[in-house]
């Protein structure tokens, strides 16, 4: 239940949003992929039924002090979903059972920011409903609120989601990530064993109109050649920033409005400025190459099939009902998590003693 103190604007902003996600279902019936078993449109209706506005109020606060933050949460949902499922198993710290898939290659540049900021929600939507939303709900709902505050797409996000219990290894992190050199065939490839045709291969890269780069992760396009389907410029102003291969600076992914949530990286691609070759290889792949035109051209179309396809990815491989657990720390599960053993043991010390 919201507090008697709740801010007017916000109990509205709730109230809205829970009639734009009944419109949602019922306009997108056709066209939205189905809603696996156990989640939910109105999940949290009873439970937290301010989850989404504690989330949305608090992301306006950190965008508004470094929008930056909004690729990154984007971001974290997607090494998230893509390996081992919706679980928030990337969220875990490494334990004495190994490594964590923070520590796999691919993560190694995930913004540690965006991990405080998953656990600040964390603690903000227990201390206004307990707890009752897992940590990998708060995950989607920050990744769809990122897309939104940056200029994006509003629209629903099935919950229901539970926290997992163990975490990928590094080789299935590897092998769940296309890395940022691929070519659009493998990747093509690669999320069609996740049922993900073409366009929604395409859509989901356009994530990429937010964010930075490392100049690591593109730097074979530079040197010791330079990749000739680069736009020249283009080339010479990426070499002021990376002077050499090995160089440790970033750049921004989308030259055109790198903070804004819109269809520019898919004219990025257009005029040969995509900065990955994952990126720009779907501009020369004649499979994908319609639909990035289409994109780039209209930007409603993007949106549209932009969350069919990010609805699709919030609900691979999700656990549900009794499965995994609800952590108190997103960090850590819960058997791992002293603080709430003691709580337990000192709870059930208590209540022995009453008996």
């Amino acid at each position: 239940m919201a507090s008697a103190n709740y801010p007017f604007t916000c109990l509205l902003l709730l109230l809205s949003s829970l009639f734009l996600a009944s419109g949602f279902c019922a306009a997108q019936a056709l066209s939205a992929p189905p809603i696996v078993n156990g989640l939910s449109w109105t999940f949290y209706k009873s439970s937290c039924p301010s989850v989404e506005c504690v989330i949305r109020k608090h992301l306006k606060k950190v965008f508004e002090d470094d929008i930056g933050q909004a690729a990154g949460l984007l971001r974290l949902h997607f090494h998230d979903c893509f390996v081992q499922g919706c679980d928030g198993s990337v969220l875990l710290d490494g334990s004495a059972s190994g490594p964590s898939e923070q520590d796999a290659p691919p993560n190694l540049t995930l913004r540690a920011k965006a991990f405080e900021i998953i656990n600040d929600l964390r603690a903000l939507v227990e201390e206004e409903c307990g707890l009752v939303v897992s940590c990998s709900d708060i995950l989607a709902i920050a990744a769809r609120d990122s897309v939104f505050l940056s200029g994006g797409p509003d629209y629903a996000v099935p919950l229901g989601r539970r926290d997992g219990l163990t975490f990928a290894t590094q080789n299935a992190t590897l092998a769940n990530l296309p890395p940022p050199f691929a070519n659009a065939s493998t990747i093509l490839s690669s999320l069609a064993n996740k049922s993900f045709d073409a366009t929604d291969v395409v859509a989901l890269s356009g994530g990429h109109t937010v964010g930075i780069g490392h100049c690591t992760s593109f730097t074979e396009r530079l040197y010791p050649t330079q990749d000739p389907i680069m736009d020249k410029t283009f080339a010479n102003n990426l070499k002021v920033t990376c002077p050499k291969a090995n160089a440790t600076n970033t750049t921004v992914l989308d030259i055109r409005s790198p903070n804004t949530f819109d269809n520019k990286y898919y004219v990025d691609l257009m005029n040969r400025q995509g900065l990955f070759n994952s990126d720009q290889d779907l501009y020369t792949y004649s499979t994908t190459r319609g639909i990035v035109t289409s994109f780039a051209i209209n930007q409603s179309l993007f949106f549209e099939k932009f969350v069919l396809a990010m609805t699709k990815m919030g609900q691979l491989d999700v656990l549900t009902g009794n499965q995994g657990e609800i952590r108190a720390n997103c960090s850590v599960r819960n058997s791992d998590n002293n603080f709430l053993v003691s709580m337990v043991e000192e709870g059930v010390e208590i209540l022995s003693e009453m008996i």
